[in-house]
């Protein structure tokens, strides 16, 4: 049998149900597995930065058993927030910022200038904790070490396929750390009993704490990070329901495992009557936990943590003032440069690392409620965005009443607030 031959001036194109179809099929679907995959992994190590680090250790030396109580919120907001935020973005095939223009006047805007500064905010406080990764890993001056970890991360944008580098690194390096969190955990034999009691039963309750994790997990940039890299994919609309659902859960999964390791091994060490009082505690804790091995994981640890921060906060940030039909060169070289401007301000700011991660957890938890009331307006009141989805009614119930703690919260967070600067 002959097959047509193609027109003058026209391309032969593979037939869907030829080998080559079949492998560009393929291809296409494994590079949106890739994606998807990577998606998850940035939401979960944007997450689980060097703030959240830093914080994990000074506020379990400060509270103890009674942190697990903090931890278990930020995990319930967490899921409800994520759970919706993926949904709205997923289903509409819009940012966030987009989605807010679409809602009120200049609300896209108000939106984008927040997550943009507080994005910033955030990267100084990745770029410092690459630098004290590197220091417990090898000793290097901080300073030094931030400065080294911003380039690496500006590599990663200027090469010609930063999508598929983005995606590949932050799989890799949280793989990483949960293997090696997880050996830290075992080793430091923390009292889990005592630990799931205050789960439910705390001995102590601080608005503050929680409000600063929760601003650290799912604040600011951190928030969208993941909606935003799986519509950038190409996974979007009514017809991909599920696998928005299976990615948005996935990535909470992993996000929360990689939380109770580390608070678990850290909670082992101060249980154990270790007194943590040094400049940089969290790499005290795995010292103890673990001796000098313990020491050098805790700066891969620590270091992944922030690298991914960074690539994640200049990632999303940038997606907030840039448009999804501009070109990708321009906002890879956009990105370049918020990078490269957050390591300046971090060379010359003088803050000490602790205070400024913790600082910028605060400021970002206070920008939450913002961003996630317009979309919950969405998922509620605008059906025309969603494609006509009828959305369901108990994830916007749920939705509703993480938006209503992350007020409250954020309102008794704001006298605590300068605490963090005396």
């Amino acid at each position: 049998m002959s097959t047509e031959a193609p027109q003058p001036g026209q391309s032969a194109q593979p037939s869907q149900s030829s080998p080559l179809g079949v492998e560009a099929g393929k291809a296409k679907s494994g590079g949106h597995r890739t994606a998807l995959l990577g998606a998850m992994f940035l939401m979960a190590t944007s997450a689980i930065g060097p703030g959240f680090i830093t914080q994990t250790t000074v506020f379990t030396v400060q509270l103890g058993a009674a942190f697990a109580f903090a931890i278990f919120v930020s995990i319930l907001v967490d899921i409800a927030v994520q759970l919706n935020v993926w949904r709205v973005i997923g289903v509409s095939g819009q940012r966030a910022q987009e989605l807010g223009s679409k809602v009120l006047p200049g609300a896209g805007i108000v939106l984008a200038a927040l997550v943009f500064v507080g994005g910033a905010v955030f990267n100084i406080g990745n770029i410092a904790g690459t630098g004290l990764g590197l220091n417990a890993m090898i000793g290097l001056d901080p300073k030094i070490g931030g400065g080294i970890s911003a380039a690496v991360a500006i590599l990663i944008f200027l090469s010609k396929r930063a999508g598929m580098a983005l995606d590949r690194i932050v799989v890799f390096l949280g793989a990483i750390m949960i293997l090696l969190m997880l050996y830290v955990a075992i080793v430091a034999a923390p009292p889990v009993g005592v630990a799931l009691k205050n789960t439910v039963l705390p001995e102590e309750i601080d608005f503050l704490v929680i409000t600063t994790l929760i601003g650290g997990t799912v604040g600011g940039y951190i928030t969208y990070s993941g909606a935003h890299r799986m519509i950038d994919s190409g996974v979007s609309g009514v017809e991909s329901v599920k696998q928005i659902s299976r990615s948005s859960v996935l990535g909470i999964l992993v996000t929360c495992i990689m939380r109770v390791l580390l608070f678990l091994a850290i909670f082992g060490v101060v249980a154990g009557g270790v007194a943590l009082t040094s400049d940089n505690m969290a790499a005290e804790a795995f010292g103890a936990a673990a001796g000098e091995i313990g020491m050098r994981i805790f700066g891969v640890v620590l270091w992944s943590a922030a690298l991914t921060s960074v690539i994640g906060a200049a990632f999303t940030s940038i997606s907030f003032v840039t448009k999804s039909s501009g070109s990708p060169r321009t906002r890879n070289l956009l990105t370049v440069a918020f990078i490269f401007v957050c390591a300046v301000v971090y060379l010359f700011l003088g803050q000490a690392p602790q205070t400024l991660l913790i600082f910028a957890g605060a400021f970002n938890g206070l920008i939450l409620p913002f961003g996630f009331a317009i979309l919950l307006w969405v998922a509620w009141r605008r059906k025309d965005l969603l494609h006509g989805y009828v959305y369901p009614k108990w994830l916007l119930t749920i939705g509703v009443l993480a938006w209503l703690l992350t007020l409250f919260l954020g309102w008794n967070s704001l006298a605590g607030l300068t605490r963090l600067w005396s």
